[in-house]
C-alpha cells in the first residue's frame, strides 16, 4: 500500500549537516519525498505537534529542543513508508538503535544538550508512529498545496 509519513529532521540534525545523509537514506529505500521545507518552530506549533504530551515531565525538554534550532520537515511517500520510514530510523532511544538505522549511526546518547533535557530528544529525528499520527502531522506541517506528486525514474520497479 502507498502511504504517506511525515519526517523531522531535529535541530541537532540540521546544525550537524546530517540533513543531507538522511535524505539520502529515504530516497535509497525508494521512497520519494512530495514535501519538504525548513521550519524555526514556534511555541504554539511545538505544542500542537506534541499535544500528547503536555503535562507530562518531559514536555519542557521537547518544547524547548525543538525550538532551539531549525527543523526540515519532510513529507515521504512509497510503499508501507509509515513502517518503512521507522525501521530506517531506528529506536528511539539512541543508546538502543541499531547500527544501520540514522539514530543508530548518527545519533549521540552523550550528546550534551540531550544530557540536560532528557537523552531520547536529542536523537536527530522525528517519524510519525501510525497512520493516524502521519495523517494529523502531515496536515500540520504543510498545506495540501504544498505537498506534490511526480515519478521518479525507477518508480516502475519500486511500486
Amino acid at each position: 500500500m502507498i502511504e504517506r509519513t511525515l519526517v523531522l529532521v531535529k535541530p541537532d540534525g540540521v546544525q550537524r549537516s546530517l540533513t543531507g545523509t538522511v535524505i539520502s537514506k529515504f530516497e535509497n529505500a525508494g521512497l520519494k519525498i512530495v514535501g519538504m521545507r525548513m521550519v524555526w518552530v514556534n511555541k504554539a506549533l511545538s505544542k500542537k505537534h506534541y499535544s500528547d504530551h503536555i503535562g507530562k515531565p518531559f514536555f519542557s525538554g521537547l518544547d524547548e529542543f525543538i525550538r532551539s534550532g531549525p527543523v526540515i520537515a519532510i513529507v515521504l511517500e512509497g510503499v508501507e513508508a509509515i513502517k518503512n520510514v521507522r525501521r530506517i530510523v531506528g529506536s528511539t532511544a539512541p543508546a538502543e538503535a541499531t547500527p544501520g538505522t540514522i539514530r543508530g549511526d548518527y545519533a549521540h546518547h552523550s550528546y550534551a544538550y540531550a544530557d540536560r533535557v532528557g537523552k531520547s530528544i536529542a536523537n536527530i529525528i522525528h517519524a510519525s508512529g501510525d497512520a493516524k499520527d502521519a495523517k494529523k502531522e502531515i496536515a500540520l506541517w504543510f498545506d495540501k498545496k504544498e505537498l506534490h506528486s511526480y515519478k521518479r525514474s525507477d518508480e516502475h520497479i519500486v511500486f
